[in-house]
């Protein structure tokens, strides 16, 4: 079993960035995964040239959904821990050491980046409406599964792999958190955050469809948990990448 960690990003249309990313990145890990969410710009040849090893989804299927390639992989490939970061220079590389230090100095299972818990130095405001909505869920996550976070929505965190078998993210999209969250809290998983930089250098990035309307956008989250509140069955782990992923 290798004791490397592996930094995995999920990319859809990131040809102005990935290269830039993955360049700053290998400063810090040497075994990168590529989770290309059926990109139809340039990135695709891009990444043929890079240095990290590539998922590639035949079509455009979600950010859960790359999260849950990312995950398979880490647990068919034998590694310990697991970083996953975004690739839309919102996420600083240069936190990968804090976040494997705080795995090997605390007993956790998942360590939660957060861009609210502490104010950090280069510090952007966020849009409104995305703060307002993340107080929210994380309020509400927290009042109902004992969670005390503050940042639900953050990507940028780190993984014991042997805990993500406790884990089945089926939720394909950006509202998979409220899934993730609810499988942590019913499987005890042990969490940890980790005051990381609030980024935003694309306030206008858009979500998609009916997602880019702040209300809705809010109510299907809340749907989303309740959906898996109200699951029964015991989560188990997948034994292979989602349907429709290809590893290059």
């Amino acid at each position: 079993m290798s004791d490397k960690h592996l930094l995995a990003i999920p990319v859809f249309n990131e040809e102005r960035h990935v290269l830039s990313v993955l360049r700053e990145a290998g400063l810090y890990s040497t075994d990168i995964l590529v989770i290309d969410d059926g990109s139809t710009d340039s990135t695709p040849k891009l990444l043929a040239d890079a240095s990290a090893s590539v998922i590639r989804h035949r079509e455009n299927r979600g950010y859960g959904a790359s999260l849950a390639s990312a995950f398979a992989y880490a647990r068919q490939n034998g590694y310990r821990r697991l970083i996953t970061m975004d690739c839309d220079q919102q996420h600083e590389p240069s936190f990968i050491p804090q976040f494997m230090a705080t795995m090997d100095t605390g007993d956790h299972d998942i360590v939660s980046g957060s861009r609210y818990m502490t104010a950090l130095d280069g510090d952007d405001t966020p849009p409104p409406d995305r703060r307002r909505i993340n107080a929210r869920i994380t309020t509400t996550l927290n009042d109902r599964l004992s969670l005390d976070i503050t940042d639900a929505f953050c990507g940028f965190k780190a993984y014991r792999v042997a805990a993500l078998r406790s884990l089945r993210i089926t939720v394909p999209g950006y509202a998979m958190p409220m899934q993730f969250w609810v499988q942590v809290w019913r499987a005890r998983l042990r969490v940890a955050e980790l005051p990381v930089t609030l980024i935003y250098n694309d306030p206008d990035r858009h979500f998609g469809g009916s997602l880019d309307d702040p209300a809705s956008r809010y109510e299907h989250y809340l749907d989303v948990f309740e959906s898996e509140m109200r699951a029964e069955e015991p989560c188990i782990p997948c034994p292979a990448p989602p349907c429709g992923a290809t590893v290059a």
